[in-house]
């Protein structure tokens, strides 16, 4: 591929040249260096070394300069390049830029609704300041009843459940910022009621009749009953389209039976009403075939024949149950039928993406209540004769769990307005969302110990207790690797579609030289004319640089990927992760750049500190994607990828370590 570029004005014949030409001249001052570069590394022969020569001292490499509007907040520019799709994450895999969604900032609160949660936030705080007690909830393995009542009477069951159906109508804004309350305070009330609404009752919320709203969603809205979600099963886990439970039709067609096992069901214990996936046999009249494809139910414990195994003992988050749920022949109404006969992994699917964005929200309130912690310790704590905060250590180590924060709250309230805009695709958004806060809030808990020394890792500051209850986050609601393998293999698929398209020559003359003179600017490095200028403030057009070059160099990667691997790309995981590490860096990056560019706008008093924030994140964040891609494509990335298959396929066949002991016994 790599010598491609120089036989350009060989193969392209005259006409296509000419195009080429035409098109990279009016492309960013950066394209000029590419055509010198060019001229530099092959002697053109006759018409088309005059041809070159002129279009290079004529062409025009300006690059109109938008103007940024800070005004109020709000931001005028271009439209990106090309979108096939307005999912910013999916673009990026081919090298294209679509930010609509990300700038400026979005809000999609109205003043109402701003003033009414601004008037639950408060009472829900001190609430859990003075009604709940997070260590007594762990020791009874339950919520306390004072703090179960008080939830109820708050309509915390039933945030989203609409008004007129007993629920408080939150939008998931509202209803976002909420949930970061609960994550601050007790991680394991935040799941109860999470497994409850984010995930138990949201299929109906998405995908139930009105029938089934109006019958099921008051008593859960008012916490009468508790709901789960049943999609694992011990032969299903991270590989939800392997499960066995059965739902077969009865001959009138009025009910199901349904009969299976699913385990490590949160409310599994506690819950009366469940969404039950399950494979459905249809047998097709004409040929005699059967096809069993996934379905989803709305059961009720009562409906018998619903029974539940004993609470798991867990590691962390004790207060809520897990346990296994078992179906025995259990006759379900056919009008519980949820989203349509063979609809059941669409439901499930949607009910995931739809619900992982309250967690990126409640995982940022947990990230900011143990820095408070921390950083209380650090300006107090003294040793040496200094406090802690004035050694560069600790400085560090505040400073990075700043910036975690501040990227994971940035990623929370942008998918819940995205959601709230009715954005069409935000999957990817959503799956790097949940990867990136259950890993940084990991890390941010843990090195809040470390800054407590002792103190931290005893059982009376409480921290001890979040870290035990955060490292179910990084598991449950798909497993962060195989949300990695997701996001790379998602996006990749599109990139390839695009690429065969262009394959198949489906362009125009200018489309098409379009595209070869972008692909061809950035096998070299240069710039393809990516801008995210009148979007971000002009204080931080050095870091809204590093994004544009990063995605230069993350769609040169991905087409580098498929050309050299062709399908077999899919099977290459360890390639597969660090496309996936690049890609949540990226929209890392450009999510704080809305942020701090709002903020900078609008001239908050926190400007300058989220200025910090924002530039030394990009800084690092697009020298990881460089380090990340290098290893996904180069030869040196291969030998360390097979060297790391040859140690651990050694383990797997020894049963353990294969390395002699040091003292040889």
């Amino acid at each position: 591929m790599s010598h491609c570029l120089w036989s350009l004005p060989h193969w392209l014949g005259q006409k296509g040249f000419l195009w080429l030409l035409h098109v990279v001249g009016s492309a960013p001052p950066a394209a000029k260096r590419m055509l010198r570069l060019i001229q530099s590394r092959v002697m053109l022969p006759g018409w088309r070394r005059e041809c070159w020569t002129k279009s290079l001292a004529k062409a025009d490499f300006r690059l109109p300069t938008p103007s940024y509007v800070p005004a109020d907040g709000s931001t005028k520019y271009s439209a990106p390049s090309e979108p096939a799709t307005p999912s910013f994450v999916t673009n990026i895999f081919c090298g294209h830029l679509s930010a609509e969604n990300i700038f400026p900032f979005p809000s999609a609160l109205s003043q109402e609704q701003e003033q009414s949660l601004k008037a639950m936030v408060g009472p829900l705080a001190r609430f859990f300041e003075e009604v709940n007690d997070a260590a007594a909830n762990e020791e009874l393995g339950s919520i306390e009843e004072d703090t179960l009542a008080g939830l109820k009477k708050m309509g915390c069951f039933g945030l989203q459940v609409p008004e007129q159906l007993g629920g408080l109508g939150l939008s998931n804004t509202q209803y976002a910022r909420l949930v970061e309350v609960l994550g601050t305070h007790d991680l394991g009330v935040g799941i109860i009621l999470g497994a409850h609404q984010s995930i138990g009752l949201k299929g109906l919320l998405l995908f139930g009749t009105q029938s089934q709203k109006e019958k099921y969603l008051p008593r859960l809205a008012r916490g009468e009953n508790y709901a789960a979600y049943c999609l694992t099963e011990a032969s299903s886990g991270s590989n939800a389209a392997s499960l066995q439970t059965v739902a077969e039709c009865s001959p009138c067609g009025s009910f199901y039976t349904l009969s299976g096992s699913k385990m490590w069901i949160s409310n599994g214990g506690t819950a009366d009403i469940f969404t039950v996936f399950a494979r459905t046999p249809i047998k097709d009249v004409t040929t005699g075939e059967v096809k069993d494809p996934i379905s989803a139910f709305v059961v009720e414990r009562g409906f018998g024949g619903v029974s539940s195994g004993p609470p798991e003992k867990k590691m962390g988050i004790r207060c809520s149950n897990t346990a296994e749920v078992h179906f025995d022949g259990v006759k379900v109404p056919a009008e519980n039928l949820l989203g349509g006969l063979g609809q059941g992994f669409k439901v499930a699917m949607d009910i995931l993406n739809n619900g992982r964005f309250g967690m990126a929200s409640a995982l940022a309130g947990t990230m900011r209540g143990v820095l408070g912690k921390a950083v209380q310790h650090a300006a107090n704590r003294k040793q040496f004769g200094s406090s802690l905060a004035s050694f560069g250590a600790i400085q560090e180590k505040l400073a990075r769990m700043a910036m975690l924060l501040y990227v994971t709250e940035a990623m929370a309230y942008v998918l819940s307005a995205n959601l709230d805009s009715k954005v069409a695709n935000y999957k990817l958004e959503a799956a790097i969302s949940k990867i990136f806060a259950s890993e940084a809030a990991w890390s941010v808990t843990d090195e809040v110990i470390q800054v407590l020394g002792a103190m931290g890792y005893m059982k009376d500051t409480g921290v001890e207790r979040v870290l035990r209850d955060l490292r179910v986050f990084r598991i449950f609601e798909g497993t962060n690797d195989i949300l990695r393998l997701y996001v790379a293999l998602t996006g990749i698929e599109h990139a390839e579609k695009e690429l065969q398209g262009l394959q198949k020559l489906r362009l125009g003359p200018e489309a098409l030289c379009k595209e070869v003179g972008r692909r061809a600017m950035r096998k070299v490095g240069i710039p393809t004319g990516l801008t995210l200028q009148g979007m971000v403030h002009p204080e931080l057009e050095e870091s809204a640089a590093l994004v544009t070059k990063a995605i230069d160099l993350f769609g040169e990667a991905i087409e580098t990927l498929l050309l050299t691997h062709g399908s077999a790309v899919a099977d290459k995981q360890f390639h597969l992760k660090r496309v996936a590490d690049s890609a949540i860096d990226i929209y890392a990056m450009t999510v704080t750049l809305s942020r701090a560019s709002r903020t900078l706008s609008l001239g908050q008093p926190t400007a300058q500190h989220e200025k910090l924030l924002c530039q030394t994140w990009c800084r690092e964040a697009s020298q990881r994607v460089r380090t990340s891609l290098r290893e996904a494509t180069s030869s040196k990335g291969e030998e360390s990828f097979a060297s790391m298959k040859l140690i651990s396929d050694a383990l797997v066949k020894n049963g353990g370590a294969v390395a002699a002991h040091p003292l040889g016994f």
